[in-house]
Order: structure tokens, then C-alpha cells, then sequence
């Protein structure tokens, strides 16, 4: 990790830390200052499988936070960018970007961006690529029709593993190798199968207000419906949450009419490289895994 350093924020002289270090009430507390949905379970995931900094004053308060997240040796993705609103447009989001842009060097970097941090994005080089849709519910009897119609699609064990992680690098670009095997063990995990290939699957795990679904990895949209279907099937009444790169189509139609309404959205954005192209008929990501993970 970056090494310790200093700032002056208003009244405020803030210090790094390292994020794992910090107690888990304290980072609960910060998002839930900017109304993320962050339970300190999720806190605690992201932290077992990412790397990152806060800054805190001198009786210990965190006042704001940043995240990078390591998918093989070429990619990386931020996440968790927070920033206390009592100290925000003060420039702690740069001096925290610069420092995690560091930790991540040369690899690729993606990062969905709210309105507040895109501007801040496009300055340290980044480029914007898509909107992400971030759906959201109570899920309705329509998904539990829309299960009737999933051929081929069935549950995936752990030892079918290495196969989704082949599919998983072909659609993401990079290896996400210790993200999806640690996702796996909390996941229901489904997966679309033809002439005894895998050709796509889809995780559901709990998160934040309800449960929610991705990554989803497919080759059309019709596919992720397919996958998408029957993890929402058994949530009737509860809450759930997809987040979608897809334009208006038949995804986005079908999670309207399954409950999840488009909620917010992010602006994705890449420095190094483009994401990969979302095509009929190749892997691809229909479904994030999660906004800081991609």
C-alpha cells in the first residue's frame, strides 16, 4: 500500500491509513453518510479481496475512503470512492485517486463513476465508455413466468469452477479468477448450457437491502433473461438488485416488469484500454458483479 501521508482539509488534518486496518463500525458509518447500502458484512467482503486506503483525523474518524481491486496482472478496478460530506470539493478525492491510481499501475483501470467524481475521472485520463443502469425492487410474480421459458439452464456446482472462470475471462478481458472464486462460496450460482457447453452463467448473493444478481455472463440478451429468470424467480416480495450496461431492450424490459426499476445510474470509465464490446453471440457482461468490482 501507498505509505502514510498527510492533509489539510478545512479544519481538518486528515492521515492514510490502511483500509483493513480500520474499524468496520467506522467505514459502515462513512457510507452510510452518502446513503450507500453497505452493510459492514459487504464492507468486510471487499476488503478480503481488495486493497485500499482512508483518511482519517486525529481522533479517528474516517473521512473519506478509496478501493482498488486487482483482476490478473493487466486490470484493476476502483471502487468505494467516498468522500465525508463535510470535507467534500475540498480535493480529498484527488489526493485519494492519485494514490490508488498508483497502487495500480500500469494495468487497465475501470471505474464507475458517480456525477459528483466525473469530472474528476476525465482529468486523471480516464475515458467514459458506457452508463450503468442500476435496477432495483421488490420482485413480482412476472419472473416466476418468465422461469418457464429457461431451457438448458441449471445449477452450477463447485466443480464446474474452472470452466465458469474461462467464460468469466473471455466477457470481462482480464483473469477475475480470485473475485469469482470467492464470490462463488456465497453465490447460488446458474448456468446455460448447450450441446454440454457452458455458455453463460449468473450469481446471486446476498448484498446490502435484499439480494443482488451478477455477475451475469452471457452471449445475448435473451440469455441473461434466461439466467436472470430463475434467481429472481424464488425472491418473489423481496428486494433485489441488478446492475446492467445494456441499453433499452429486452433485459431492461424484462427486469421492469420483474419489479426493478432503474434506481440510479453511474458512468463508466476506463483508463488503458475500452471494456471489451458487448456482442450477440460472444461472452459478455450483461450483469456487474458489483459497481466497485465490475
Amino acid at each position: 500500500m501507498a505509505k502514510s501521508d498527510t492533509l489539510h482539509l478545512q479544519s481538518y488534518d486528515l492521515a492514510t491509513q490502511d483500509i483493513s486496518t480500520v474499524d468496520l463500525n467506522a467505514l459502515h458509518a462513512l457510507s452510510i453518510s452518502v446513503g450507500w447500502p453497505h452493510r459492514q458484512v459487504d464492507w468486510q467482503f471487499l476488503r478480503s479481496v481488495g486493497q485500499g486506503l482512508v483518511a482519517l483525523d486525529e481522533i479517528g474518524r474516517v473521512f473519506s475512503s478509496s478501493m482498488w481491486f486487482s483482476h490478473g496482472e493487466d486490470c484493476a478496478t476502483i471502487g468505494m470512492v467516498i468522500t465525508s460530506p463535510r470535507v467534500q470539493t475540498h480535493g480529498g478525492g484527488r489526493w485519494m485517486m492519485e494514490r490508488m491510481l498508483d497502487e495500480c499501475g500500469d494495468r487497465r483501470v475501470i471505474v464507475n463513476s458517480t456525477r459528483a467524481g466525473y469530472a474528476l475521472y476525465i482529468s486523471l485520463g480516464f475515458e467514459f465508455q458506457a452508463v450503468v443502469q442500476q435496477m432495483q425492487g421488490t420482485v413480482r410474480a412476472a419472473a416466476a413466468l418468465a422461469a418457464l421459458g429457461t431451457e438448458g439452464v441449471e445449477e452450477i456446482t463447485p466443480a464446474e469452477l474452472p470452466a465458469l472462470l474461462a467464460l468469466d475471462r473471455a466477457a470481462f478481458g482480464s483473469d477475475r479468477t480470485n473475485l469469482v472464486s470467492r464470490l462463488a462460496p456465497l453465490s447460488r450460482i446458474v448456468g446455460l448450457r448447450r450441446d454440454g457447453v457452458l455458455q453463460g452463467y449468473a450469481m446471486r448473493r446476498a448484498f446490502g437491502r435484499g439480494q443482488v444478481i451478477g455477475p451475469i455472463v452471457a452471449q445475448s440478451e435473451e440469455d441473461a433473461i434466461a439466467l436472470a429468470a430463475p434467481l429472481l424467480a424464488d425472491l418473489e416480495g423481496r428486494f433485489a438488485r441488478v446492475d446492467t450496461r445494456q441499453p433499452e431492450g429486452r433485459l431492461r424490459s424484462f427486469l421492469l416488469a420483474s419489479g426493478l426499476a432503474v434506481f440510479d445510474t453511474v458512468r463508466t470509465l476506463t483508463r488503458g484500454a475500452p471494456l471489451p464490446k458487448v456482442e450477440p453471440g460472444r461472452p459478455g457482461i450483461y450483469g456487474l458483479a458489483a459497481q466497485p468490482l465490475s
